[in-house]
């Protein structure tokens, strides 16, 4: 049950290998961080309560793996299911945001994040941006930097193909935090408003 004076984010991801999820995962921790209530859900075994708590949630956090150069086939199913969702207006101005992983430093991830991007837009919903400078890109930075890999769209990560889920760039892990913390402020911030609204 989760309480209604407090910001809910879901954060609707796929995990192919266990990359994406430490990604999700620290979505979520920075969300939570920043006082909302969080939902993770994991979209291919997506359950009518879990639908639930994402036409109840103020903000939706889109993540897979980009794989030639889309999201995974498994949120592609998620993301037709949810026409449901688009024929009743469910998640009209939602806040969304999106994130994604690659095993190349592009990969293609601006792809997948547009993609994102076009399903929140058609669903109605307010995109919610990165909102980071550029890290790593002068002489003067590092691998360590947050958004090392340069995205404005959302989140993006790194892994290495040939290792595990414990070898997501700290770098990354930080900037996907953000990612979570931002939206829930910005959801905050939302609710807030129409709430003085409707005073």
């Amino acid at each position: 049950m989760s309480d209604s004076r407090r910001t809910t984010i879901a954060v609707a991801f796929h995990s192919g290998y266990g990359h994406t999820a430490v990604v999700a995962e620290a979505v979520a921790r920075g969300a939570a961080g920043a006082g909302a209530e969080v939902f993770l859900i994991a979209v291919d075994g997506i359950t009518d309560e879990q639908w639930a708590q994402l036409d109840a949630a103020d903000g939706i956090i889109f993540g897979a793996p980009t794989y030639m150069g889309t999201a995974s086939a498994a949120f592609h199913d998620f993301a037709e299911a949810s026409s449901r969702r688009w024929f009743a207006h469910a998640w009209v101005d939602k806040l969304a945001a999106g994130f994604t992983n690659s095993g190349a430093k592009n990969g293609d991830k601006s792809s997948t994040l547009g993609y994102f991007a076009t399903m929140a837009a058609q669903h109605g919903m307010h995109w919610i941006s990165l909102g980071l400078m550029p890290g790593w890109d002068s002489t003067k930075g590092s691998e360590d930097d947050i958004n090392r890999l340069g995205f404005f769209m959302g989140a993006g990560a790194q892994s290495p193909t040939d290792a595990g889920p414990e070898a997501v760039h700290r770098s990354d892990i930080a900037t996907a935090e953000h990612l979570g913390a931002r939206v829930a402020g910005q959801a905050a911030i939302f609710r807030a408003g129409r709430a003085a609204l409707a005073a």
